[in-house]
């Protein structure tokens, strides 16, 4: 199992790159750049290929609709020729909030979407022929009645670092699960709970695979908790609390919450309405402590190594194959130890 992370806003770019630095020491694999509606991801992950020596560095994620597909697979390729060959394009659709209210175009199609920015991108890293791309979605070169009518087929200027470079895709949906499944070169689920994984997504991700072609490697699968190694930290995990409580009741409209969803689909459904009714009418202290105890409980990596040996054995028979954890810790130094600790537990099983 390769350890990963998401990079934290909290510290500012550079002081958060210092710290990927000593987490790759204590044997960080994998850093996710986060984007959401913040600073972009891009400009921190050409950073952080300068600073870094091993680490994978993914985007995480970039939404599907503020960059045009050629884009995608023009940043993508520049990131991994400056890492070396170390990106991973990680991709999602957001929600409507974000891309209607903040970039302002249309949330529509994600599905097909995606899929279709996924070809392209491949396409253009082969750089076997000029992109010609017909899709649902996207025609490229633009229809001459769709445009000037100057538009003409192009190949990317410089060869790609690698022909085919690692995509992630962060979905949730039945549907959307399916098509990573088939595919995507690794998948990023949010609010992975391992003991009711394969009620939500099981289905999906079988028929997902039957579609996949045989010569691409398997699905690698990243999901994990908070981390904290050592005797009598179980209350740690209620630090949890706020963060799901902003997920399951407030990221996006009532009827359109997609982690408000998963809850429900794990056997949550009347705690996942409770949780978002406190949460939207201002009761925020109230909504996190209507989360379940066994969910957090099934969801972290914090306690003893015993306990965390344990928790690893059933994220490896729920599918997983690569952690994404969060370190806790009051100081970098306190989650670099984390880290390593970690690392430490996964060597000895």
């Amino acid at each position: 199992m390769k350890i990963s992370t998401m990079m934290s806003y909290a510290q500012g770019y550079v002081g958060a790159t210092k710290e990927l630095v000593e987490l790759e020491k204590a044997g960080l694999d994998v850093a996710w750049i986060p984007e959401a509606y913040s600073f972009d991801a891009v400009s921190a992950m050409g950073y952080i290929a300068a600073k870094t020596e091993r680490i994978t560095i993914a985007s995480g994620i970039l939404n599907i609709y503020s960059r045009t597909p050629a884009l995608m697979a023009m940043t993508a390729a520049g990131v991994d020729a400056l890492s070396e060959g170390r990106c991973m394009l990680g991709l999602g659709a957001s929600g409507p909030q974000v891309i209607e209210g903040f970039h302002g175009v249309p949330y529509n199609a994600p599905i097909t979407r995606m899929r279709e920015i996924v070809e392209i991108c491949r396409e253009i890293w082969l750089r076997e022929n000029k992109l010609d791309y017909q899709g649902k979605k996207y025609k490229i070169p633009l229809p001459a009645d769709q445009g000037t009518g100057l538009g003409k087929a192009l190949k990317i200027i410089n060869h790609p670092y690698r022909e085919e470079i690692p995509i992630a895709l962060a979905t949730l949906g039945e549907k959307s699960v399916e098509m990573t499944a088939e595919i995507a070169d690794a998948w990023l689920p949010a609010f992975f709970m391992a003991e009711g994984a394969d009620a939500v997504w099981g289905d999906a991700l079988r028929r997902g695979n039957a579609k996949r072609d045989p010569g691409r490697p398997p699905l690698e699968v990243y999901a994990g908790g908070a981390v904290a190694v050592g005797e009598g930290l179980e209350s740690y995990r209620d630090m949890s609390r706020p963060g799901i409580a902003l997920y399951v009741g407030g990221m996006g409209a009532r009827e359109k919450n997609f982690y408000n969803q998963i809850f429900c689909k794990y056997g949550y459904e009347q705690e996942a309405e409770a949780i978002q009714n406190l949460f939207l009418s201002g009761q925020k202290s109230q909504a996190e402590a209507a989360i379940p105890q066994s969910y957090l409980d099934s969801t972290s990596l914090i306690g003893s190594e015993g306990f965390i040996k344990d928790r690893l054995q059933v994220y490896k028979e729920s599918g997983v194959t690569s952690l994404n954890v969060s370190f806790l810790g009051t100081t970098s130094e306190e989650r670099v130890k984390n880290c390593d600790a970690l690392k430490n537990i996964m060597e000895k099983i």
